[in-house]
């Protein structure tokens, strides 16, 4: 844990009691805070207090007494419109912060020669993976490394701050909406498309909120920028030009003359101008596909930023396990493969795994985002048959009539059985059965992790004898 003593002997109010609620709790009493921990749900107001967090409703008390809102991730700040606890706290002149900004004040509140290193990625996709990439890379070659934030556990449950380590932090938008003094030593940001715009008023709030991660950035900083996108390509121009800190460009579809390149698999670093082949891709089990050639780029880039040398990270690539629910291998039952990518939330997240196999028995389905599947459409091909759940399975299968065979089949579980009787069936030599939904996971699930939990142990289930042939 790390303690927060910014707020000792004072008053705080903490508000959403999730994961990352919770660790601002509890590491605000550590601090000598008096904290003040809310949560309108009652089951998690209970488990607040089975983790030793005395709850008191902040609704009832003197606003007028506290130094500041804690404010989970998930509550809304701005958009739609503010939670009414936000309004409380501008009313009453209360400062509303998270847990990343009380991460950064506790490492700006050491002395500099005592501060850890902190690499901060964003992005619209690929985060989780390039997070638990680089983190791998520094462990392998024997790094003090903290992995954490949006991903596994939260930022203030990490090790207590040390110069010697390296944070390596995945942050999402609504955990940057929220900082001010944040100061990465190297900040990542992957892509940039459509996504959680109603929490961000639009395109321009989502992407000034990931702009936060470059802020407070100097000379002695790097900004890794994927040159994928156009807006990514747009922000990468202007923080060479105006910006303070080195840019590092990153692709896995351009060549770069200045940057890390990962085109077909193939990995070169022309961060000094001159291109030099670092190494193959495809000795890399857990780094097939263009989307992970992209991430693999920029954890390289982060790596030579923090001073490793291409050798060790290349190793370090090479015993990477992977992610669960990104493209994950399940299990292979019968001849057919079964890959859990449910942590494709979004179309752009979904074409990854679409583009990366063939012969697609897809499960898809869940709430649906703005741009639904639509910019699923050069994919399409390589799907044999769709099999459709929750809320948007109607909507997707008007998408897929005349294209794709689809069958709506309202749950997950029904999906796979459908789908592996179909595979079974079909003769066909490497049928895959992919769980990618391009949707978000609350209608039936409480997260995609909880999605792809259960995809896992449905499959698993099935046939549990068989599963020595897990691929």
């Amino acid at each position: 844990m790390i303690p927060i003593t910014e707020y000792a002997g004072r008053d705080v109010a903490v508000f959403g009691l999730g994961r990352t609620g919770l660790s601002a709790a509890k590491a605000l009493k550590a601090g000598g805070a008096r904290v003040h921990a809310w949560d309108d749900n009652e089951e998690t107001r209970a488990k607040a207090e089975a983790a030793g967090i005395a709850l008191s409703d902040i609704n009832k008390r003197d606003w007028q007494t506290f130094a500041a809102l804690v404010l989970s991730p998930g509550i809304p700040y701005k958009f739609p419109q503010p939670h009414r606890l936000v309004r409380m706290a501008e009313m009453t002149g209360v400062p509303v912060i998270g847990d990343m900004e009380l991460f950064a004040r506790a490492v700006q509140a050491l002395p500099e020669r005592g501060r850890p290193k902190v690499v901060g990625i964003t992005g619209t996709n690929g985060k989780s993976s390039t997070t638990a990439l680089i983190g791998h890379v520094l462990k392998e070659a024997g790094r003090d490394v903290r992995v954490g934030g949006n991903i596994g556990t939260g930022v203030l449950d990490l090790e207590a701050l040390h110069s010697n380590a390296v944070y390596v932090l995945e942050m999402s938008s609504y955990q940057l909406d929220l900082v001010k003094s944040l100061h990465c030593n190297v900040a990542v940001m992957l892509n940039l498309s459509p996504d959680h715009l109603d929490r961000h008023g639009g395109m321009e709030g989502y992407q000034a909120a990931k702009m936060r991660i470059f802020q407070n950035q100097t000379p002695q900083d790097t900004a890794v920028v994927g040159f994928d996108d156009i807006i990514t390509q747009s922000i990468a121009i202007g923080l060479a030009a105006s910006g303070p800190q080195r840019v590092a460009q990153i692709s896995s579809t351009y060549t770069l003359g200045k940057g890390v390149s990962a085109v077909e698999g193939r990995l070169y670093d022309s961060l000094g101008g001159k291109a030099e082949f670092v190494g193959k891709l495809e000795d890399c089990p857990a780094l097939q596909g263009r989307h992970n050639f992209q991430n693999a780029a920029a954890a390289y880039a982060a790596c030579r930023a923090l001073g490793m040398d291409p050798a060790t990270i290349m190793a370090g690539f090479r015993t990477f396990p992977g992610l669960a629910h990104r493209m994950e291998n399940v299990a292979t039952i019968k001849g057919v493969r079964f890959v859990n990518d449910s942590k494709a939330t979004n179309a752009q997240a979904a074409e990854q795994a679409l583009r990366a196999f063939k012969d697609i028995y897809w499960i898809a389905g869940g709430v649906a985002k703005s741009d639904g599947i639509a910019p699923l459409a050069p994919f399409f091909p390589n799907i044999t048959k769709a099999y459709l759940i929750g809320q948007a399975e109607d909507a997707f299968a008007a998408n897929l009539q005349g294209k794709v065979a689809a069958q709506t089949c309202g749950t997950l579980d029904r999906a796979i059985d459908a789908a592996f009787r179909d595979a079974k069936a079909s003769g066909s030599p490497n049928p895959v059965i992919l769980l990618s939904p391009a949707c978000a996971s609350f209608d039936q699930f409480k997260d995609y992790e909880h999605r792809g939990d259960v995809f896992r142990s449905l499959v698993q289930a099935m046939a549990p004898a068989e599963l020595k042939e897990t691929a």
